[in-house]
């Protein structure tokens, strides 16, 4: 299937934003949906919309059947060696916060320390804070290189014995670095520590094993990866799965209540306290089938290639600067063009009928680390084309013309 015969499939992408074909460069915020997905939503509120687990009529039945198979084609997705290893969660926000709330907290003493890094997003730090705050533990940071990379060197010199949990984004919303996470793990638990991976920009890029990684916990978002808003997961290993209570309580996870006591039910249920999100669930294994049809490899291959061309024709832009590693980056630029707010350069983008990212994209420690307090950020995907890159450069060149007091 190529470019053409894909971007064929997503109806939001025939539209016109302000006279001008839509250029949809914000895939890193949320991707757009093909047709496949959006029909399989459609269809299970049209066919099969009942709660799942509890009915034994006919539409339950098959909601059920979705649901859980949607799990199931998670747990292929990633590798997990399970589908028990898999909750689902409104996204990689929940996921971690689950990690953090449920896991952390129950084995953080006083002095323990967690181990981030300064690119982390919001939702892979507050988390942490608020878990060192309630435990008494210490958070530490890799340093990161002049490119906003991390070295091994660094992560040895990071986490020591006394770390217990190491938690890491494995490709940057901001720096489009791509984590040696599998390296990170080694050492995390050369020390005893458990490694959290947030997946939320790698999974719906690239070919991911969690067994591979010998991650002990990964979350992602179905919303970044061709599926719905609203529906992500956490992998975690089963044993440590098992060994955590619920972080949210009510009806769906419970095995037996009595006035005073409950008692949970086995995995993956005891996590998914209430109505679950069936209809993203469902529609979340439609863009999984969708994702593999494409193939995974052929996704990594064309961001790259996308990502190569832009860094190309951008940085011969005057007097744009363009921020992570020349090298080893996954599909997203970040830039400022002089000294023009990136929300001013956004905003002449949209007039031209091109959609970017600005602000400081949940990072603001790495903004400030950068020196900047926002930036501008283009964010590929498997729908984009070289086409849409030249209008990009295009239309940052016509920024640069009308804001010309600010250039230089």
């Amino acid at each position: 299937m190529n470019t053409a015969e894909i971007r064929e499939l997503f109806p939001i992408l025939k539209q016109e934003v302000n006279g001008h074909p839509l250029v949809y460069l914000d895939s890193a915020a949320t991707s757009q949906k093909p047709i496949q997905v959006i029909e399989a939503l459609k269809h299970y509120y049209e066919w099969d919309n009942a709660n799942v687990h509890r009915g034994v009529h006919t539409l339950g039945s098959r909601a059920t059947d979705a649901y859980e198979g949607a799990r199931a084609k998670v747990a292929k997705f990633i590798g997990a060696s399970s589908e028990q290893e898999i909750i689902f969660t409104r996204g990689t926000t929940t996921a971690i916060n689950i990690v953090a709330s449920s896991y952390a907290k129950a084995v953080l003493r006083e002095g323990d320390e967690i181990v981030l890094t300064p690119m982390e997003h919001h939702s892979n730090l507050i988390p942490w804070q608020q878990a060192a705050k309630a435990t008494g533990a210490t958070l530490k940071y890799i340093p990161l290189q002049p490119d906003g990379s991390i070295s091994l060197a660094d992560v040895e010199n990071t986490i020591t014995d006394r770390t217990k949990i190491v938690s890491v984004v494995y490709v940057s919303n901001v720096l489009g670095v791509i984590n040696p996470v599998k390296e990170i793990a080694q050492i995390a638990h050369k020390h005893g520590a458990k490694m959290m991976v947030d997946g939320a920009q790698s999974t719906p890029h690239m070919k991911v094993d969690v067994q591979d990684l010998d991650c002990d916990f990964y979350a992602l978002s179905g919303h970044k990866m061709c599926g719905p808003t609203g529906i992500g997961a956490l992998y975690g290993k089963k044993a440590l799965l098992e060994s955590m209570e619920p972080a949210e309580f009510g009806g769906e996870m419970i095995d037996h209540v009595d006035l005073y006591e409950s008692t949970w039910k086995e995995l993956p249920w005891k996590f998914e306290g209430g109505t679950p999100i069936i209809g993203g669930a469902v529609a979340l294994g439609a863009a999984i089938d969708f994702l593999q049809e494409v193939g995974m490899d052929n996704i990594f291959k064309h961001d790259i290639q996308l990502t190569n061309y832009a860094m190309e024709r951008m940085t011969q832009i005057e007097d744009l600067a363009v921020y992570g590693p020349a090298s080893n980056r996954a599909g997203l630029v970040t830039f400022n063009l002089g000294d023009v707010h990136p929300h001013d350069v956004a905003t002449v983008l949209d007039a031209e009928g091109i959609a970017i990212r600005a602000g400081h994209h949940c990072a603001q420690p790495l903004m400030r680390w950068l020196e900047v307090s926002s930036t501008a950020r283009a964010s590929f995907y498997l729908y984009n084309t070289e086409e849409d890159i030249d209008r990009l450069v295009m239309a940052l060149q016509k920024t640069k013309e009308y804001f010309g007091h600010a250039i230089g």
